[in-house]
């Protein structure tokens, strides 16, 4: 930030050096390298303490009325020289500590910015690849110029194997945004924004992106709402509660648990002591028939298969074991809760089949997309997961991804994306399902380590558990007119991102603050615009042109009530 004497300081240094220039100079002075000579100088420097420089502005970097002439705003990149680089800083504030009070006063303008990053130039006087981080600083005195098109391109546009493009530079529309795949994947991601500010359609884009360029990607995507099926057309395995196959023996104790008895099961010690020794007892019974060593490894969280009919006889032996019949209240309701799971069709994808088989190797290879068969992604649409649930199946999709990279060795790297993470991994403990919360942590912060990345999307970023946006090292910001949200984003950014920030609730659709390692330098972008038949279904009702007519009766009722019932979409 700007010390309160710079002002003092730059005036005294105007004074000795002449006035504010009516015009930008195309022409470097002396002392600048000759490759500079038909670069646009904006002016010194005059402070530099660690990655901040304060320049003194020397004449206005934009020409009035002139609408190609380069702007100087905050997120516009400069440039400054040194005898071995080229560095880059970006413009965070902009001030005039020292207004001209009368005509014949002179006038201070001042322009803060971040350092970000380096070209380094070769023995031969050629440009080096750009990267983060300086080595050389600018000195007092040294001219700061506007980054040209070149400039542009070489920053925000590496010619790296590993990019893919997904939008164009805010600064220069006719610049390709690219994100680096190695780096956005490898240390997870994420995409927020308020609701209609296409935060849906930049998910997809994303991923089809990366999917054009990597056919044999492994991507598991949880999907609330029923949006995304459309906009992956074949790539997509599409699964369902119709055709989604999780069975109970999947399931850890904690997570059958809360199926069976419900989020207030801790209150229920005797149900759920019950359950904690006869579901080993059946797991066990199951594998003597295939494996009889399988009781020195089996436990409670063992992923093994069992039948539901032998667990109702386990607990129907230990009620008939009881002396007092007063206590086999339990039992009873335990029964009964297990039966009623097992006729409600809204659970046929946990329950449903004759009997119990192990199918765990059928179940990873569909999810997980193994082998690829040309279709990369797999698009679960948990929007008919019965809402009591809806937390748990998210928990043992998860946590079945991590398990399978740690079992696997890190064969085989895959990719989570988490829509409205913020339902699954609240920051208030009392909401949600503390297993899922604990799965999704356990990616965010080990996953990197497995092969397992993570993609956090979320329109409510402050209401996400403390540390998950912490371990995204790549956020894409869109619109947000929340305080809160913009407060808790902020947390989670680096300095240099900081002035782009004040943009968040004046944007629009699809234009975002891109930073972190998935992107060169903090970039304000906007991405691609998706053909129709590749959007997301996240479209407002357009409630304007539905009002003008009354075209249905009550056989559409009826329809809506059918389909209802039978809970197909």
């Amino acid at each position: 930030m700007i010390e309160a004497d710079v002002g003092a300081q730059t005036q005294a240094k105007l004074e000795a050096g002449g006035g504010a220039e009516a015009t930008v100079s195309k022409d470097a002075p002396d002392e600048a390298p000759q490759a500079q000579e038909q670069a646009i100088r904006v002016g010194r420097v005059v402070a530099v303490s660690g990655s901040q420089i304060i320049t003194l502005l020397e004449g206005a970097p934009q020409v009035e009325n002139d609408p190609d002439s380069p702007k100087l705003q905050i997120g516009t990149l400069v440039k400054l020289e040194t005898p071995v680089s080229t560095v880059f800083g970006m413009v965070s504030g902009l001030s005039i500590p020292i207004p001209k009070q009368d005509a014949g006063d002179t006038e201070l303008n001042i322009i803060e910015m971040e350092l970000v990053g380096e070209t380094m130039k070769s023995a031969t006087g050629d440009r080096k690849p750009f990267q983060r981080g300086v080595s050389i600083f600018p000195t007092l005195g040294d001219s700061v110029y506007m980054a040209s098109k070149e400039d542009l391109g070489w920053v925000y546009a590496p010619t790296a194997t590993d990019t893919v493009r997904i939008g164009t530079i805010h600064q220069d529309e006719a610049l390709p945004a690219y994100v680096a795949t190695d780096n956005l994947l490898g240390k997870h991601f994420a995409i927020l924004g308020t609701t209609g500010s296409g935060k849906s359609c930049a998910v997809a884009l994303t991923l089809q992106a990366i999917l054009e360029q990597h056919k044999n990607a492994h991507i598991l995507l949880l999907d609330p709402h029923n949006e995304y099926s459309q906009a992956f057309g074949e790539m997509a395995e599409a699964l369902d509660p119709s055709n989604l196959k999780l069975p109970y023996w999947l399931f850890t104790f904690e997570e059958i648990t809360e199926v069976i008895l419900g989020d207030n099961f801790q209150s229920r010690t005797a149900e759920t002591a019950i359950l904690s020794e006869a579901i080993p007892e059946a797991k066990r019974k199951f594998m003597s028939k295939s494996d009889p060593d399988s009781a020195s490894f089996i436990t409670v969280d063992t992923p093994v298969p069992y039948q539901i009919s032998e667990l109702l006889q386990i607990v129907d032996d230990g009620m008939g074991k009881l002396d007092n019949p007063e206590n086999s209240a339990p039992y009873l309701r335990l029964k009964s809760r297990i039966n009623a799971l097992r006729v409600d069709s809204r659970f046929s994808f946990m329950f449903g089949g004759l009997g119990a088989r192990d199918n765990m190797s059928e179940v990873l290879s569909r999810l997980f997309r193994i082998p690829v068969e040309g279709r990369p992604i797999t698009i679960v649409d948990l929007s008919g997961v019965p809402s009591e649930i809806l937390n748990v199946v998210v928990s043992v999709l998860s946590r079945m991804m991590f398990d399978f990279a740690v079992w696997s060795d890190r064969a085989l790297p895959m990719l989570l994306v988490c829509e409205e993470a913020h339902r699954y991994v609240p920051q208030d403990s009392s909401l949600g399902f503390e297993p899922t919360k604990k799965a999704l942590s356990r990616i965010a912060k080990e996953g990197r380590k497995y092969g397992v990345s993570l993609c956090v999307v979320s329109q409510r970023p402050s209401e996400l558990a403390t540390g998950i946006l912490s371990q995204c090292n790549t956020i894409f910001a869109l619109r947000m007119s929340n305080q809160k949200d913009q407060e808790f984003v902020r947390g989670a950014l680096s300095e240099s991102a900081m002035g782009l920030m004040e943009f968040l609730p004046s944007m629009r659709n699809a234009e975002a603050i891109a930073v972190g390692e998935g992107v060169p330098v903090p970039v304000r972008l906007c991405f691609n615009e998706l053909p129709e038949e590749r959007r997301p279904r996240s479209g407002t009702a357009k409630f304007s042109t539905a009002w003008q007519s009354d075209d249905e009766d009550k056989s559409f009722i009826d329809t809506v009530v059918e389909r209802w019932r039978r809970q197909r979409r």
